[in-house]
């Protein structure tokens, strides 16, 4: 019964646009916290339409729900290369800053442990996944 709540909550159309409200708010809260409210509005501010914008155009998009709330095994695989992609862009970027930082005759940090943090995660997935399949 719960499991059956929870997933008509997630499949309601208001709920990816409040969980962006709520990432709004989160962030708000936290510049402000840090000084910057005025970038806390703004970041509120994008979070907000883009909240809107899953509102008004993700029931109509075949591809905002089969990313969202509507998946089947073609958006599964399409998520799949996605993150796959996103996640060579930012090592990528993580090694070209580390590489920056070092050669100005910095420490190179906070690149270092994100890249460490990456190599790791990487092992461990290969790890579980060899052990599970």
């Amino acid at each position: 019964m719960i499991k059956d709540r929870c997933e008509a909550m997630a499949r309601s159309k208001w709920f990816l646009p409040g969980v962006s409200l709520g990432i709004g708010a989160v962030v708000l809260a936290v510049t402000w916290a840090g000084g910057d409210p005025s970038g806390g509005v703004y970041g509120l501010g994008v979070m907000a339409g883009f909240g809107l914008l899953l509102l008004l155009f993700g029931r109509r998009s075949e591809t905002v729900r089969g990313l969202t709330t509507n998946r089947d095994e073609r958006f599964a695989q399409i998520d799949l290369r996605a993150t796959a992609f996103t996640g060579l862009v930012l090592v990528i970027a993580v090694i070209v800053a580390w590489l920056v930082e070092v050669g100005r005759g910095h420490s190179g940090q906070p690149y270092t442990w994100l890249g460490a943090l990456g190599g790791l995660a990487y092992l461990v997935a290969v790890a579980f996944f060899r052990w599970r399949g």
